[in-house]
């Protein structure tokens, strides 16, 4: 009998726990996954999910110094980060086996027992700001909160991750405090374990290591709003000698979707590797980007499949064009068998070759069962990849890529917004 690929339990506080055993590596992860994010934000403590995460590594029960928590952690060798999303925040560390307890510690006790001290507070507010300041350097980067600004505009999912200067200046103690208090519990938290380690001895520590987290149900999330009816451009000028642009569609599909397979395809057809359109296109025929690609993204309640570059401040609008002939082209008549065959063994092949890594299972495992609450192995997932056809493809390309759908957001020096309206008004006609 073949064994299983994981293992799951729930603690009796509602924290769930999941162990993926792997025999061929010396090395053990632990994550462990909140499910909030910006998006359970208000507007007037924006960017609190996001700290919140910085604020658990400055000194906790066991190690109240800043610097102790990492110490700890560099001392043995560890990988180890946290990061935090639009609807997920993550903790995790990777290990050798031998200090797989130590790890569970660290993370148990930043966790469970933070100090969140005031001075600590009001020196992470600084760094904060630093940390945004870098990304508005960064235009590549900057792009993306761009381009959700313009889909999702004045609502949770339109805003930064990281927050804005004013927020991060003026958010107190309490409030912090008190966000923790309702989306850190029991029921919204995931614990995994990936790695050489024995089932029955990794489920025991992890229940004695974070038992303590409390009982109680998370606050939600206001639901994603979406209404356009023409194509919509934002251009933001800044003194560069590139110009990065995100072109692409709202109302994709959610990751409940039965459709998002077929998306996911498309957007490796389009822009998911070297060999895909936008990069045969843009970059080799023409040697206008360095970087092309494409993404078919999916969140609980909404999605898009966009293609982005970063060009040179002449040649924007003939690479938007260029991208918008591939996206009407593939809407018209479709990919072809071959390009479908192509696009399904690149995704299978990096995704299988991601999964041997115990970081990106636990991560994967972790996404599964805090949102979808049934777990479904990387083989039947590939199942349902292989099972999409032509015909699939075909169908969500017509429906996504449309004028009313159709967004440009543009970060670089004077772009000319007018002339990017009317190549968008004329594009898929």
């Amino acid at each position: 009998m073949k064994k299983a690929p994981f293992h799951q339990r729930t603690l009796s506080n509602g924290l769930r726990v999941i162990v993926i055993p792997m025999n061929a590596t010396a090395a053990v992860t632990l994550s462990v996954f909140i499910g909030t994010g910006s998006k359970y934000e208000t507007k007037d403590i924006n960017g609190v999910s996001h700290f919140l995460e910085h604020l658990f590594f400055k000194g906790s029960a066991k190690r109240p110094n800043p610097g102790d928590v990492s110490r700890a952690l560099d001392q043995m060798g560890a990988q180890h980060n946290a990061f935090t999303s639009k609807e997920i925040t993550g903790y995790w560390v990777k290990t050798a086996v031998k200090h797989f307890d130590t790890a569970l510690d660290v993370i148990a006790d930043i966790l469970l027992n933070p100090l969140f001290k005031s001075e600590e507070i009001d020196k992470e507010r600084g760094v904060i700001a630093q940390e945004i300041s870098m990304f508005e350097d960064m235009p590549m980067r900057k792009i993306g909160d761009i381009w959700e600004e313009l889909i999702y505009g004045r609502q949770p999912a339109g805003w930064s991750i990281t927050g804005t200067h004013e927020n991060i200046k003026n958010i107190t103690r309490n409030a912090i405090i008190k966000y923790r208090d309702s989306q850190y519990v029991a029921s919204n938290t995931i614990a995994v374990v990936a790695g050489n380690i024995g089932i029955e001895d990794a489920f025991k520590k992890v229940k004695d290591a974070l038992s303590g987290f409390k009982p109680g149900r998370a606050k939600g999330k206001i639901a994603v709003f979406e209404k356009q009816s023409r194509p919509q451009v934002r251009a933001v000028s800044k003194k560069t000698d590139q110009t990065h642009f995100i072109l692409g569609f709202r109302n994709g599909y959610d990751m409940y979707s039965e459709k998002r397979h077929a998306s996911d395809l498309l957007g490796v057809i389009l822009g998911g590797n070297s060999s895909s359109r936008f990069f045969h296109e843009i970059r080799e025929k023409r040697g206008l980007a360095y970087y092309v690609r494409a993404e078919s993204e999916h969140y609980t309640d909404s999605g898009y499949l966009a293609g982005s570059a970063g060009v040179n401040n002449g040649a924007l609008e003939e690479a938007v064009g260029i991208m918008l002939r591939e996206f009407r082209d593939i809407a018209k008549n479709g990919p072809t068998e071959d390009e479908i065959k192509f696009a399904k063994d690149n995704l299978r092949g990096s995704l299988a070759i991601s999964f041997e890594s115990s970081d990106e299972l636990a991560g994967y495992y972790g996404e599964r069962e805090l949102f979808h609450k049934k777990l479904v192995t990387p083989e039947e997932m590939f199942k349902h990849i292989e099972n999409v056809s032509r015909d699939d493809i075909v169908k969500i390309a017509s429906d996504m890529i449309r004028p009313r759908n159709l967004n440009l957001a543009v970060i670089g020096e004077r772009p000319n917004t007018s002339s990017l309206q009317k190549i968008l008004a004329g594009a898929l006609k």
